[in-house]
């Protein structure tokens, strides 16, 4: 009986398998991390000249895009400093070797950053690292008029590293204000946190926030106040980003375990780790409920079976624990190769082929953009050939704003050397179409626009768009449909289809009203 079991499992998990592998989701998050502390990800050194930092973004770019990736999670803030042009801070050692030096010849990395991204069609997600004012305060730059310098009294100095003290109540005040300077003056699309609330814990130190716990501390526990000051702060934000662009998402990345099973009847079956709750005093399961955040992207950096912090078993507690807002799972690239597990080249895969079992995740960031370099245990053709193959919509926010544009029309088309040249236009007086989708289907197909397969390009908007269909066979029939996109990716309704009708061996085209 256990073996009828067992092999009803197996073929309903390879059942379950397959059809994904048929039909990938069409609107999946297909992110990356693009680290700028201590140059992980990019620039590749300090001191670059601005040509050769401009060339490797545009490179990265090129590559992830290839890999189908549809989302940028690039660090603007990653140490109380800039990457972009601001009135309250320096500018970040990790561009010019010399914090408060501005790139010679100047640019602004984050609307050159914007920018190309937006080129692609690509999502920037303005990473921030909200408490971290100095990495290492043994050889870390720091200019004079560097806010450690003009209010050292809300900073605390903690395993060599400064913080902001997040207990103080002006620090939430200006760490709010840093932000929504971003978001007023920049086009980005979503204010993203990762892991680093209070510090991680260093054995046998205790981070040094006695004064202002005996100043604002209220008669809380020390824990319960350390998490209502980080609680606050995300409220800040949420209605600060919200006021100035309520498009504009709040994300966060949290460590991947909220809080073990063996400490609150809703934690999840791991054992002994670090935890946001206990740890980083993030409460991040209450900024979901609130929906103060829009999306949580839970750093799942461990393999499928690890005795402490079981991938699945994780994969499956945040599925249940999204509230309504998005989840997507953070995975490690990184860690290919890194151990036994590791050395699998299905590990990655079946992650992913897990997390798309779930209609409750709604897809993967991966950290970070440098670990695929070189294509380790063959991830990126996993990715081009296989899982992301075909383009993705970023998945649609009900709770933000909706201003779903009415769909185009064609207005011609014509067969030319090395494909079909495909015309159509919109009445949009409003700009809310931001990029189209053009679809086709084979001769005697069902138009069926949930297919992502079907989709031959997600085009930017454009005063009179236009597509050559290189993949197009004189003598086929085919038909195409378009939609257009709005900033969000709301889908309009399709198009009149464009058919196709090949009588005495020539080509008709039929625009049906």
């Amino acid at each position: 009986m256990l073996k009828q079991l067992l092999a009803g499992v197996a073929l309903c998990v390879g059942l379950t398998q397959q059809a994904w592998a048929q039909l990938p989701p069409k609107r999946e998050m297909r992110g990356v991390w693009i680290a700028t502390v201590e140059n992980i990800d990019w620039p590749s050194r300090r001191g670059l000249p601005t040509e050769q930092q401009k060339q490797e973004f545009i490179d990265l770019l090129n590559q992830m895009q290839r890999n189908g990736m549809n989302t940028v999670v690039a660090q603007v803030r990653p140490a109380t400093d800039a990457f972009y042009a601001s009135p309250y801070e320096p500018w970040s050692e990790y561009l010019t070797g010399v914090q408060g030096q501005a790139p010679n010849p100047y640019y602004d990395p984050l609307q050159f950053m914007i920018e190309e991204t937006h080129k692609r069609g690509m999502e920037f997600h303005a990473w921030f690292n909200p408490y971290r004012a100095v990495f290492n305060v043994s050889r870390s730059s720091v200019a004079a008029n560097h806010i450690t310098r003009l209010k050292p009294q809300w900073f605390l100095t903690y395993d060599n590293k400064k913080y902001f003290d997040p207990g103080v109540p002006e620090v939430r005040n200006y760490v709010t204000m840093v932000v929504r300077d971003v978001v007023k003056r920049y086009d980005i699309d979503a204010v993203h946190f990762d892991d680093y609330f209070y510090p991680y814990r260093v054995p046998g130190k205790e981070f040094p926030d006695n004064v202002s716990y005996r100043l604002y501390g209220n008669g809380m526990m020390k824990d319960d106040w350390r998490r209502a000051n980080v609680d606050a702060i995300i409220e800040m934000l949420s209605v600060a980003i919200k006021a100035e662009k309520p498009w504009v998402k709040f994300g966060i990345s949290p460590f991947g375990v909220w809080r073990d099973r063996s400490k609150d009847p809703e934690g999840s079956y791991t054992h002994g780790g670090m935890t946001n709750y206990d740890d980083l005093y993030a409460d991040i399961l209450k900024w979901l409920k609130k929906g103060w955040i829009d999306y949580a992207a839970p750093q799942l950096y461990w393999e499928r079976g690890h005795r402490l912090a079981d991938y699945q078993v994780l994969l499956n507690w945040w599925s249940q624990h999204g509230y309504g807002r998005q989840i997507y799972i953070g995975h490690g690239v990184y860690r290919l190769g890194s151990n036994p597990a590791w050395k699998n080249p299905r590990e990655l895969p079946m992650q992913i082929e897990e997390s798309r079992t779930l209609n409750t995740i709604q897809g993967s960031i991966f950290y970070s953009a440098k670990s695929f370099r070189g294509n380790p245990l063959g991830i990126e053709d996993s990715l081009r050939n296989h899982y992301y193959k075909y383009p993705a919509l970023r998945p649609v926010m009900s709770w933000l704003p909706n201003t779903t544009p009415d769909p185009p029309y064609f207005i011609d088309a014509f067969e030319r050397p090395g494909g079909l040249e495909i015309h159509w236009t919109d009445d949009d007086t409003s700009g809310r179409t931001k990029q189209y989708v053009l679809y086709r289907f084979e001769a005697n197909e069902p138009i069926n626009a949930t297919d992502p397969t079907k989709i031959l390009a997600i085009l930017p908007q454009a005063a009179d768009p236009e597509y050559k269909d290189r993949t197009y066979v004189k003598g086929k029939t085919y038909t195409y449909v378009v939609t257009a996109l709005d900033r969000l990716q709301n889908e309009s309704l399709l198009s009149e289809p464009l058919r196709m009708e090949i009588k005495n061996g020539k080509t008709t085209f039929i625009f049906e009203p």
